[in-house]
């Protein structure tokens, strides 16, 4: 930026910046506009057609005079803002407001004419509709010509709450700004349908051209050719060489810019150092997107992180997608494509698993136990560092895919959890996603990995899965053993087990894995002896699948010494293959793949492909319980209800943010300093979300703590105030239940006399009718945003870190599972304290909480504690509420292209 412009943009809001999605899928950035901008908007002038000058300012007029220029291109970015979206040097729309009064301003966008109908005049005016909330703005205006069909037609499909009048061929438009569930939903699905065309885009080109490819065999880039020419793939194969005419047969160019007509995609193997000159040559060339197997990025050291991002920022600039670096490649076994773009040597048959892996070494490894397995991908995507490309682009892609029905996910990190949870979510309830997270948490950040470092435990994440539906595995040899059933087997429609077999020792024992796994066991499972035949197999698993108490079968075959058994293992595929229940098998004495029966109980199809009623074989009874026991639990919860999200009347809103804003301008606050809001404050706020806390007044004598007592009312508690103690009721910091002035006096000293000066001030309130102490609470994580947690008080639930947890929004139904998943919840269940706890209360109190940390960024803590519940209602008897400057967090208001 020029010295002469540093004033101006002394207030530049950088958080404004985006990477977007276009409705084709291509990449564009959008910023706030500069004074060095003048030029580029000259430029924009000179491009439009006579036609969109007149409808942006209702007559002719020429080239823009040098005033102009600094007037359109010099803003405050507060009543005056002004957004650019470009795609690489050219600006390709321009979305301005300029506010009329305190709450309201006229907006204005014009989009270049070659870009018109791609999505820009939305994705324009949902950022500045976001900058204008943020600036205290509630509507905007415009003046629009009737024949302007277009922006009308933007306007009108924003799903903003909107009026418009018309006078003499002007229609006047004015747009409420306060987000509604239907604007909500409009930006979902065109971010939906953007991303999951650049990923199609990728995966599915005509044309690509291998960079850094060589003469030697053994080297990366030659790896790469053999790999595409042997997969077959069904397009246009260019490589690029300095002085070869042709590789493996291969027509070789001396530059990307020699290659003949466009490239739909350049998959990069030169030194990290050449990568960026690569990807401008191959802009040139209209790529769509680049597949980048070189390393020496962000894995390597700050110099490589800078690197890597300069890599993001120029192919994202000139409308490209990035796979990688670093990465393993790309791999679709459509017949129409045909492409392994990837360092796997084998290319994996053709099957209906999506899989994403963000490992590169391991993803060989992955990629041929799914061989191995009998497995078959649709298409595979090995992210590498995941600069760009990232799980949740491909979610977004897979859902639609009419070739996947089952999403596999094997993450080192998640780079925006917020965003992950709402697609998953959303796909859970159509296509199975099976994740496998590696380390105990994701709170070490793999190296080349650019994701923020979460302060929360691994029961965080772990709730992050269950919340969206999605199958967490704890082992690969697990998540491949969930995948064959999901692949091969129908879903069963309960909880429901029989177990079928001739080894009582081996049904013994799945007994007990299925009983520990939380499936019920069918007592009339059926043990065959050790002489089974297989009629004796096919009769006693006709019987089972006939029955309607059975909702899944394991099937267990020990070969015997003799020739008994022959033909059990196809009986067993035979009752796989026709059954409307899950059947899974263990074959015992076949090695730990189950080799030598897998055959057997593949179903294929002419081409060799597994199908659908293929009985996975597992080599021990435990390994095929727990795979039917997570596919019974993601069954459950697909089939169960959705949920609802909480509409409370009467929330104040508008007075908290006003309150919030006031408190976080009148407390000095600076990086992560906190600033704990006082009892009045931090009541006054919670009361906005229909939240009450008790009243407590601070006592510091014995007379003064008589006196309150009194005025409040029999019976009263005394406690500590000190913060250390306060939650120690263990260490006998309150005295209860005090029900006169001696009971009081006696409490005060006693107190006193066993924690000396930390008693000065103490805390008196008025009893709430005794229950069961729980603590509700709530923190700002800079990877996670806000996430909610409730747990049984006490020192036991801190030691063992008994808390659930949940990412808001919450629904009915989290709030729900929330109260009921911390080990000590049976105490709220129990009748200890005469009859049932008021549980809907305590569901109430946690959305809430779940709507006001969703909404305020600035709250960075919040703890409830204790809260007593009762069989009569809830009483929040002791709140800590701190503030803190926020981080953007990952998942925007705004349409992003942000993993």
């Amino acid at each position: 930026m020029s010295q002469t412009n540093t004033a101006t943009q002394a207030h530049y809001p950088n958080r404004w910046e985006a990477d977007v999605l276009l409705r084709d899928g291509r990449a564009a950035h959008l910023r706030p506009i500069t004074p060095d901008d003048a030029e580029k908007i000259a430029d924009f002038q000179r491009s439009l057609s006579p036609e969109s000058i007149y409808f942006r300012y209702f007559s002719l007029r020429g080239e823009l005079t040098a005033a102009e220029l600094v007037e359109l291109t010099t803003v405050d970015h507060d009543k005056r803002v002004a957004l650019v979206l470009t795609l690489g040097p050219q600006i390709i729309g321009v979305g301005r407001y300029e506010t009329v009064s305190p709450t309201q301003a006229e907006i204005a966008l014009t989009v270049r004419d070659n870009h018109q109908a791609r999505g820009v005049g939305s994705i324009l005016l949902e950022h500045l509709a976001a900058a204008a909330r943020e600036r205290g703005l509630l509507s905007f205006t415009a003046s629009v010509l009737q024949a302007n069909e277009r922006m009308l037609d933007v306007f009108a499909d924003a799903g903003f709450v909107a009026q418009q009048s018309v006078d003499d061929g002007i229609v006047h438009v004015e747009i409420d700004l306060a987000p509604t569930e239907q604007s909500l939903h409009v930006m979902e699905s065109r971010e939906h349908r953007a991303e999951a065309l650049s990923i199609k885009r990728l995966l599915a080109p005509e044309s690509v051209v291998l960079v850094g490819v060589s003469v030697r065999e053994g080297t990366y880039g030659h790896t790469l050719l053999r790999n595409i020419i042997d997969s077959g793939f069904s397009g246009q194969l260019s490589v690029v060489h300095p002085s070869a005419d042709q590789i493996a047969g291969v027509r070789a160019y001396k530059s990307v810019a020699d290659v003949p007509g466009s490239i739909d995609l350049a998959v990069i193997a030169v030194p990290a150092d050449r990568v960026l000159d690569v990807v401008r040559a191959c802009s040139d060339k209209h790529a769509q997107a680049v597949v980048v197997i070189s390393s020496g990025f962000a894995e390597s050291g700050p110099a490589g992180r800078q690197l890597q991002q300069q890599l993001v920022n120029v192919a994202r600039g000139r409308g490209m997608r990035v796979v990688g670096p670093n990465c393993l490649g790309i791999i679709n076994t459509a017949l129409d494509v045909s492409l392994n773009a990837s360092l796997a040597p084998v290319m994996p048959p053709r099957g209906r698993i999506g899989f994403f892996s963000q490992s590169g070494a391991l993803g060989i490894a992955l990629l041929e136990t799914v061989r191995r397995r009998g497995l078959g991908v649709s298409t595979f995507v090995g992210a590498g560092n995941r600069a760009d490309v990232s799980g949740n682009d491909v979610l977004q892609y897979w859902e639609e895919d009419p070739d996947t029905d089952v999403i596999l996910l094997y993450l080192e990190s998640i780079g925006n959890p917020r965003k992950f949870t709402r697609l998953a979510r959303r796909i859970s309830r159509t296509t199975p996603i099976v994740a496998m997270k590696t380390g105990g948490s994701m709170q070490a950040r793999p190296l080349g990995h650019a994701v923020r470092k979460s302060t929360l435990p691994p029961a965080a994440l772990d709730a992050l899965f269950t919340q969206s539906g999605v199958i967490q595995t704890e082992t690969l040899n697990h998540l491949f053993d969930v995948s064959q059933v999901l692949t091969f087997q129908p879903l069963p429609a309960g909880s429901t087990l029989a177990i079928v077999g001739n080894s009582d020792a081996l049904g013994t024992l799945a007994a007990d894995a299925a009983a520990s796994r939380g499936l019920d066991v069918l007592e009339e499972s059926v043990s065959l002896g050790a002489s089974a035949t297989a009629d004796d197999f096919d009769r006693a698993l006709a019987g089972l699948l006939e029955d309607p108490a059975v909702d899944s079968v394991l099937a267990i075959f020990v070969p015997p010494l003799s020739t008994a058994g022959a033909g059990a293992v196809e009986a067993i595929a035979r009752a796989g293959a026709r059954s409307l229940k899950p059947v899974v098998a263990t074959v015992v004495g076949v090695g730990p793949d189950g080799a030598s029966s897998l055959e057997v109980l593949m179903n294929r199809d002419e081409a060799g492909v597994p199908q659908p009623g293929s009985v996975p074989a597992f080599f021990s009874v435990e390994e095929a319980v727990r795979a039917i026991a997570a596919v019974t639990e993601y069954s459950q919860w697909r089939h169960g209800p959705v949920g609802q999200l909480p509409e409370f009347e009467g929330l104040r809103r508008h007075d908290a943010k006003v309150m919030v804003k006031t408190l976080m301008k009148d407390s000095v606050v600076a990086g992560d300093e906190q600033v704990f809001l006082d009892g009045q404050q931090l009541a006054a706020l919670l009361a906005c979300y229909g939240i009450d806390v008790w009243p407590s007044v601070e006592v510091s004598s014995e007379d003064l703590t008589v006196e309150t007592a009194n005025a409040i009312g029999y019976p009263v508690g005394l406690r500590m105030s000190d913060p250390e103690l306060a939650g120690r009721a263990d260490l006998g910091t309150q005295r209860l239940n005090l029900e006169s002035d001696a009971a009081v006096r006696t409490a005060f000293r006693r107190l006193q006399n066993r924690f000396g000066v930390k008693a000065d001030r103490l805390v008196l309130q008025r009893m709430a009718p005794p229950g069961v102490a729980c603590v509700v609470g709530s923190v700002e994580d800079p990877l996670f945003g806000p996430v909610v947690s409730f747990g049984v008080s006490g020192v036991t639930t801190e030691l063992l870190g008994d808390r659930a947890y949940a990412i808001p929004p919450l629904t009915d139904l989290d709030a729900a599972r929330l109260v009921r998943t911390p080990r000590a919840a049976p105490l709220l269940f129990g009748q200890a304290v005469g009859g049932p706890l008021d549980l809907p209360a305590v569901e109430e109190l946690l959305l809430r909480v779940s709507v006001m940390v969703d909404e305020h960024p600035e709250i960075a803590d919040v703890v409830l504690d204790p809260v007593l519940v009762s069989p009569s209602g809830l009483a929040v008897l002791g709140a800590k509420v701190a503030l803190k400057v926020p981080q953007v967090r990952t998942e925007s208001p705004v349409r992003r292209a942000l993993d």
